[in-house]
């Protein structure tokens, strides 16, 4: 399934006992509908706060009693209009929505103006300081390719005993477009992604447009290792899991 939603009053996609998440409130109106328990896999777990249009989700349900198009209308008519489902089809058995994908792509947005705009303040962040543009396309550069982005993410829990997680990451493109209205989107490709990665890149990326830091400084900042070296980290309500590519 191709699932699209306002994350703002969800802590999260993944299931979370006593809170209210995507993943969890997804497989409640499946398991209603279908009748029987399942075990759903996302392409991308969101954070809170954190939107999607092309999140992918798979799941195993016996093929005699799936009748996709009714499936799909039942899901939305509980689910609506916080989540949809774009779409849904058969898979191959061995699909799943996170170990089969290739990339994924998010964008974050900015409404760069003085004055704010209540029809977008769930879904954009609100930078009033001008943002020179030239300089959050220079500032892009850096990224592409393989590295480690240790500097630009949360640090992973380590068990006892176990290496710590590889946080190198193969970033495909990192591009900004100049939209209608003042509003300005930063729209980034990756294999994969670590936690808070996108967020900590656009806070520091708003930090070089508004003449803040260098733009020559990031590729330093990236090679430190170090997240104390990078910017602020952006609110969740702008960021939105666009598309998976498989």
């Amino acid at each position: 399934m191709t699932v699209a939603y306002d994350g703002s009053e969800f802590r999260g996609f993944a299931a979370n006992r006593g809170v209210t998440t995507v993943g969890g409130t997804l497989t409640a109106a499946l398991e209603r509908v279908l009748g029987h328990r399942i075990e759903l896999t996302c392409a991308g777990r969101t954070d809170a706060g954190v939107h999607g249009w092309g999140q992918v989700v798979s799941f195993d349900a016996p093929s005699s009693a799936l009748a996709l198009a009714d499936l799909q209308h039942s899901v939305n008519r509980l689910c609506a209009p916080a989540i949809v489902v774009r779409d849904a089809v058969v898979a191959a058995p061995d699909f799943d929505a996170r170990f089969s994908a290739r990339a994924r792509v998010y964008r974050y947005t900015i409404l760069n103006r003085p004055v704010g705009n209540p029809f977008l303040a769930r879904t954009s962040w609100h930078v009033t300081a001008p943002l020179d543009l030239r300089l959050l396309r220079l500032a892009c550069d850096p990224f592409i390719g393989s590295h480690d982005f240790s500097a630009f993410c949360r640090a992973p829990k380590v068990a006892p005993g176990q290496p710590p997680a590889s946080l190198v990451r193969r970033v495909i493109d990192a591009r900004w477009d100049e939209l209608d209205g003042g509003l300005l989107r930063f729209q980034i490709e990756a294999s994969a992604f670590c936690h808070q990665m996108v967020r900590s890149i656009v806070g520091t990326l708003v930090e070089a447009g508004s003449g803040r830091r260098l733009v020559g400084e990031l590729a330093t900042v990236l090679r430190s290792h170090d997240r104390q070296e990078a910017g602020q980290l952006a609110p969740p309500h702008g960021l939105c899991l666009w598309e998976v590519k498989y």
